[in-house]
């Protein structure tokens, strides 16, 4: 039977019972409630979406650019350029309430509360919220950027594709630089600005300022909400995941690398072998055709490879052979690469750059199947034969022929170089002796130039400065043959018992001058005098053939008196910095840290003026100086001969001549007439 309707129904809702759709009854006064809810429902919405304010409304008041408003004692511009904003990715698509949702009316009375990107932008702020700068933020890092940071004004925000746009692939490098190329900035953060700078510098930084837009900026390898730290395993810098942020430009190279050895061993958890900013550097990366470059041709064994292939540690550890980069520079391909050669064969030439295989392998350069081709490349028509020879020379323990020859010729050569130029060093040593004692003796030795006293104080002055020099520069160069041919408190008691001795030996110099009559006559004689001024015009003219005549000197000549208060006012120079630098805590205490470094610079700078001094000047005048070498005696015995005294010093000999005659001497009265004559222009 059809179903039908209950009669007099005056609504349609209703249920079946035995065939008959039975529909409920709904009371008409509860009809009419409903429908005037509605109305009213629909009216206030119409009321709130008339009241809601417009961009128009909003711009009334922040239109005007100058608008500001006090936060913490600062001026903050409250204006919104409309232009700008109407040019912004938001302005086309969105209102202000759309973000300042909290704004019911306007003018508002209530401040609006901070506006959250993270409502239209939930996976971006997401992963902000994982980065490196939410957490600095968190920690109270103010300096840590926020999303306008980077994107700019809120009102104002471009989209990426826009050159002008902050966020544009070709401006990225200066928004990131607008904080971490501050190094103000980056202290108070406790980071370092030099990585923008050296990323300005970079192969990636030119290209990029070169117009390139494929070039590697910032966002590329850290990524651009989720920044995280390099030790985070999430990380796109973390050690495991370099090699795939490369290789999202440098695809093919990626490709290389993965089969490599290195690569297998990071796979396996070695983070100590490398990845590609361990060779190529990170921020600093150059191309390989850079001579300032680690993987530049000359630059790559002692920069790169040498670090892990050098290291004994690592070798131990790792069970491969240490000391590649030694034995390498021992060959002719080293040896070459030491003089400057940039086509002699590097590792790489031979190894290969990013797809390094052992010679195991039978992909290998080096596979023993392989070593023609790879000989082949510098060497063309190379044969088998060739290839014997051995790149790394002299390897610790190896068993082969070339290095068992090479060692058993070490072991014979070593010994014979020992005997053959020690001998010929002892023969001519012997020779020069008995040469020399022989000259010394040929002329009578009779006029005392030092007296003993004088010639102790000389040879402590002598022995304590060449230990002074020998471990001075040893400690200022401890990797040096100099510094390694001394252990190091050797070397660092060995300078402070001979700074003690000249200390000393100065201070009785002191005493020496001052309390006794032989020092306060050998003072005033040491005198600088105006004749010194004209000596030196005399003497120059003479030598340079100006003058036939040279100038008469006295006990000490210009040269000796420059050298003698050269010494005085380095022994004062050396003796304060030197003993600021040995008690700088005591001194500390008076003055500041810094000063104690500036008494180091100095100390080191004197060192090598008196070095070079004495050496320069002082050997000249002793040992070099043709009228008295091979060596001036006076400093062991005291003596020289009356011939060059009268030579050399004139006024004082015709002084000490008066004196003798004055005292009953049987001085010869021709030979003091000679001397007169030719010391007084009577020649």
């Amino acid at each position: 039977m059809p179903a039908r309707e209950a009669p007099g129904s005056p609504a349609r809702a209703g249920f079946a019972r035995d065939g008959v759709v039975v529909r409920a009854v709904e009371p008409r006064g509860r009809r009419a409630y409903r429908l005037l809810l509605s109305v009213f429902i629909l009216c206030i919405s119409s009321a709130w979406a008339a009241q809601k304010p417009t961009n128009a409304d909003c711009l009334a008041c922040h239109g005007d650019t100058t608008l500001t408003h006090e936060v913490n004692g600062k001026q903050v511009s409250l204006g919104v350029d409309e232009a700008k904003f109407n040019a912004s990715i938001h302005g086309a698509i969105l209102g202000c309430v759309d973000c300042h949702d909290d704004v019911k009316s306007s003018p508002h009375e209530v401040k609006p509360a901070k506006v959250s990107c993270s409502k239209c932008h939930a996976d971006a702020d997401q992963g902000y919220a994982h980065s490196i700068h939410a957490q600095a933020r968190a920690k109270g890092d103010t300096n840590a950027p926020t999303c306008t940071s980077c994107h700019g004004g809120p009102h104002e925000i471009l989209p990426p594709s826009d050159p002008k746009s902050k966020v544009a692939h070709g401006n990225i490098p200066a928004t990131c630089g607008a904080c971490h190329g501050q190094k103000f900035v980056m202290e108070k953060s406790g980071l370092s600005s030099a990585t923008f700078v050296n990323y300005e510098e970079s192969v990636h930084g030119k290209a990029v300022t070169a117009g390139s837009t494929k070039a590697a900026v910032c966002t590329d390898c850290h990524g651009s909400h989720e920044i995280r730290p390099p030790n985070d395993p999430k990380s796109s810098i973390y050690q495991l995941n370099v090699p795939a942020t490369c290789g999202k430009c440098h695809g093919n190279i990626r490709q290389e690398y993965m089969q490599s050895i290195h690569w297998q061993a990071v796979a396996r958890g070695n983070f100590q072998a490398p990845v590609c900013t361990d060779c190529h550097g990170i921020h600093t990366i150059k191309s390989h055709l850079d001579p300032s470059s680690p993987v530049f041709a000359g630059n790559v064994a002692r920069a790169v490879c040498a670090n892990c292939h050098e290291s004994m540690r690592m070798s131990e550890e790792y069970g491969f052979s240490g000391r590649r980069l030694t034995t390498y520079t021992a060959s002719y391909h080293g040896l070459a690469s030491k003089l400057g050669s940039t086509v002699v064969a590097n590792c790489a030439s031979c190894h290969g750059a990013h797809d390094i295989l052992p010679s195991s392998d039978p992909r290998s350069t080096i596979n023993k199947a392989n070593l023609v081709k790879t000989c082949g490349q510098c060497h063309p028509g190379a044969t088998e034969k060739f290839t014997q020879g051995k790149v790394h020379i002299d390897v610790p323990l190896s068993a082969d022929i070339a290095s068992i020859a090479i060692r058993w010729i070490r072991r014979l050569y070593i010994p014979l170089i020992i005997v053959v130029i020690g001998g010929m060093l002892l023969h001519n040593v012997l020779i020069w002796r008995k040469k020399a004692v022989a000259q010394r003796d040929s002329q009578p030795r009779t006029v005392v130039r030092m007296t003993v006293q004088q010639r102790i104080q000389h040879w402590c002055l002598l022995s304590s400065f060449i230990t002074l020099v020998i471990t001075g520069f040893a400690l200022a160069y401890p990797d040096s043959w100099l510094g390694r041919a001394f252990e190091e408190n050797v070397r660092r008691w060995g300078h402070r018992v001979a700074a003690v001795v000249l200390l000393a030996v100065g201070l009785y110099h002191a005493y020496y001058v001052i309390a006794t009559r032989e020092g306060r006559r050998a003072l005033k004689d040491l005198l600088p005098t105006l004749k010194d001024g004209f000596d030196i015009r005399e003497n120059l003219g003479y030598y340079l053939g100006l003058s036939s005549k040279r100038p008469a000197f006295a006990r000490f000549n210009y040269a000796e008196k420059a050298e003698y208060w050269a010494l005085v006012w380095g022994y004062i120079i050396m003796g304060v910095t030197g003993l600021m630098v040995w008690f700088k805590l005591e001194v500390g205490h008076w003055l500041p840290r810094w000063s104690v470094d500036v008494a180091l610079a100095i100390h080191f700078y004197e060192a090598v003026l008196a070095t070079l001094a004495i050496v320069v000047w002082h050997f000249y005048q002793v040992i070099f100086d043709p009228d008295v070498y091979p060596l001036n005696w006076a400093f062991w015995d005291g003596k020289m001969s009356e011939e060059l005294y009268h030579e050399e010093h004139p006024l004082d000999a015709l002084r000490a001549m008066e004196e003798r005659a004055g005292e009953g001497s049987a001085a010869s009265d021709r030979h003091q007439r000679e001397v007169e004559a030719k010391w007084k222009g009577n020649k």
